[in-house]
């Protein structure tokens, strides 16, 4: 009897260990774009609530597209005394500010509105006095944090979208990691993040890599394997405005002229460790040349960029730096 018994024990045992494990997958709107959020637990627990609160308070913190956010409330300067999620933004992109000299810069945005890509709409003021104007209100340095307040020129207007969305996807992915998930992927519009693997399908996670369609069309350039990483995609191929004479314009805006970059780059992909800081590079690459960008990251081994850009022939090319994988 007992050892008819232990053999049942063994086969139940062995019936457990061989059940296909399931990832709890979550999805919705946000920042927006779409949300997909994959993550396994031993007990399939379901994070929506509280995903999507985090959602909320970043968007609460940061988004320019509310109206009662404390971002806009600074722009209004109704504010000075801001939120750990705004503090932590801001230094992030202080360091990229500082280290790309400028070419990554979130007072840019009056421009950016100036220009019909940001948060204001109906605005089209591109005339040089216009532009000459707003740029002189230009300059992350004239701005500072200290004890949570904030002091800004007040007529500098701030805008984080160049990397509140990689921000977005760290904040969820430091809670999953809090709640002692170790394999999950956060994506949010294309930009992810990910640890551990894809137990469900017994595999690293694999990432697609758009190619530059103009016709709003989707097929990947390639598809890759992550490994506790993070990976953003800037691209100039998707967001243009054309003026009443036809001509398209990029909203990869110059921080030093005002006016659309003229880059041969038409997508940057960057692999970072965190999400915030790939988000925040791949804008800024956007911005530069393939020769600056590969003379930027000789300096830069941290990061591993992918570039898909026309030669001087018009013909698409790619590069890989600095051991993107290929």
């Amino acid at each position: 009897m007992k050892t008819h018994t232990l053999i049942l024990l063994l086969i139940t045992l062995l019936g457990c260990s061989n059940k296909p494990v399931e990832n709890v997958k979550l999805s919705g709107p946000v920042f927006g774009t779409a949300f997909n959020i994959q993550y396994s637990t031993k007990n399939n627990k379901n994070y929506i609530n509280e995903i999507d609160s985090l959602f909320s308070m970043v968007n609460q913190s940061l988004s320019t597209y509310m109206a009662d956010s404390d971002i806009s409330k600074v722009n209004r300067n109704e504010l000075d005394k801001v939120d750990e999620h705004f503090v932590r933004v801001f230094k992030a992109s202080k360091e990229i500010y500082h280290k790309t000299n400028g070419v990554f810069d979130p007072t840019i945005g009056n421009v950016v509105n100036a220009w019909n890509f940001g948060a204001e709409q109906n605005k089209f003021l591109t005339d040089s006095t216009t532009i000459d104007s707003l740029m002189t209100f230009v300059g992350f340095d004239k701005l500072s944090l200290k004890d949570y307040k904030i002091t800004k020129p007040k007529e500098t207007y701030l805008e984080f979208n160049a990397i509140a969305k990689g921000y977005g996807i760290d904040v969820i992915a430091e809670f999953l990691e809090s709640k002692g998930i170790e394999n999950y992927l956060v994506d949010i519009g294309g930009d992810m993040r990910v640890s551990g693997m894809n137990l469900e399908r017994h595999k690293q996670w694999q990432v697609g890599i758009d190619d530059p369609n103009f016709d709003g069309t989707q097929s990947y350039s390639k598809v890759i394997a992550l490994i506790d990483e993070s990976m953003a995609t800037s691209g100039t191929y998707r967001k243009f405005k054309i003026d009443k004479n036809g001509n398209r314009y990029a909203h990869i805006i110059n921080t030093k002229t005002g006016y659309p970059t003229r880059t041969n780059i038409l997508s940057s992909s960057v692999i970072a460790k965190d999400c915030m800081t790939a988000d925040g590079y791949a804008t800024a690459f956007q911005a530069m040349g393939v020769e600056e960008v590969k003379l930027f990251l000789k300096s830069h081994p941290e990061l591993k960029v992918y570039i898909i850009y026309l030669n001087i022939k018009n013909e698409l090319q790619t590069i890989a730096l600095n051991g993107f994988p290929e």
